[in-house]
């Protein structure tokens, strides 16, 4: 597949080395963040992130990767929910660190890397699903969510995808994560050592 653009988040061998490495890129981020959580910042960060499990979750129920075109769900709203739910789990984290300037970067950073993602995500489905691809793209907006035109199916939830997809281990980690840095916040020390 041809490279839309030459920047960073387009880089083949970087994009390899960063899905290689992004269990022991999450555990160091979590120990690092850990020593500066603010506790106060608990119950707001955890709502955030769940908010954007929740759209995780209700994605995970919903795709039916390059079997059929997902138009049914969230994704009658917007084209890429997923990388909103992972933005909003990961932004609650973020919220920890009480720290304006930090989420400006992250929120900036982000936008840079979904560009990037869904420009190789869209030039993957197009030959897949052709014109009706097509269509979805000009009738639902990329990153922006609407309500969506009348007739589209937006309270569905497919629990066999649901499985499909492993999203109870997605929000299992998601939970653990949560648990650990928790711990950490109230009680000084993380639920495991390293």
């Amino acid at each position: 597949m041809k490279e839309t653009s030459n920047g960073l988040f387009h880089h083949p061998g970087l994009r390899r080395l960063l899905v290689r490495l992004r269990a022991p890129i999450v555990i160091l981020g979590m120990i690092v963040v850990a020593q500066f959580v603010r506790s106060d910042w608990l119950l707001p960060g955890f709502v955030v992130s769940m908010c954007g499990e929740f759209i995780q979750l209700w994605c995970f129920a919903s795709l039916d990767k390059n079997s059929t075109l997902t138009a049914r769900g969230p994704y009658t709203m917007v084209r890429n929910p997923m990388y909103l739910g992972r933005f909003f789990i990961l932004f609650g984290f973020l919220m920890l660190l009480a720290s304006g300037w930090l989420l400006l970067a992250y929120t900036i950073v982000y936008w840079l890397y979904m560009d990037a993602r869904v420009q190789r995500e869209e030039a993957h489905l197009r030959p897949i699903f052709g014109t009706a691809y097509e269509h979805y793209c000009t009738t639902v907006r990329r990153f922006l969510p609407a309500w969506p035109a009348t007739g589209e199916r937006v309270g569905y939830w497919n629990w066999q995808l649901f499985r499909q997809n492993n999203a109870a281990f997605n929000l299992a980690a998601t939970l653990a994560a949560w648990a650990a840095v928790a711990a950490w916040a109230l009680w000084g020390q993380p639920l495991f050592t390293v």
